[in-house]
């Protein structure tokens, strides 16, 4: 294969949109960190999907759980503080997480990740199968909050 055909895309200037469901290479940690949306849906696909997150100090995602989906959250920047458990009320798993961390977070699962750092936390997130629809982009966590009454 030649090089000359190859379709790289430019981080720089990568717009941040949904790309999914076709092939797609980023600099993730790039593009992470020009988000500033609540949330961005980056990649939808049938099974897979991926979202950046913009986390204000003092905020957070919010507790949540999805019943039938895994999520994996990725700290690109920042400094949190991640709860987990089998129910609201019983949030047993709490950690300190920074730049580089991974959480994990089996389906039906409680959890809820909190800037406790002093810039914005830029995140990435992939739930599978998707959680979102096709081309979400929420500015405010009052926006996400509103549209997940929805869905």
């Amino acid at each position: 294969m030649k090089q000359g055909n190859l379709n790289r895309h430019n981080d720089h200037s990568t717009r941040l949109s949904d790309y999914g469901p076709e092939p797609f290479v980023v600099n993730i940690n790039s593009v992470t960190g020009k988000n500033s949306n609540y949330r961005t849906a980056l990649w939808t696909g049938m099974y897979l999907q991926l979202t950046l997150m913009s986390i204000p100090v003092g905020e957070e995602i919010g507790l949540e759980v999805h019943p039938n989906t895994d999520q994996y959250i990725r700290i690109e920047s920042g400094a949190g503080m991640v709860q987990m458990g089998s129910s609201k009320d019983k949030l047993n798993y709490q950690k300190q997480v920074r730049e580089n961390d991974g959480i994990f977070v089996p389906a039906g699962t409680w959890h809820n990740v909190v800037n406790i750092g002093r810039s914005s936390m830029k995140i990435s997130s992939v739930y599978a199968p998707p959680h979102h629809p096709h081309g979400t982009v929420q500015k405010t966590k009052a926006e996400a909050d509103a549209e997940e009454n929805h869905y």
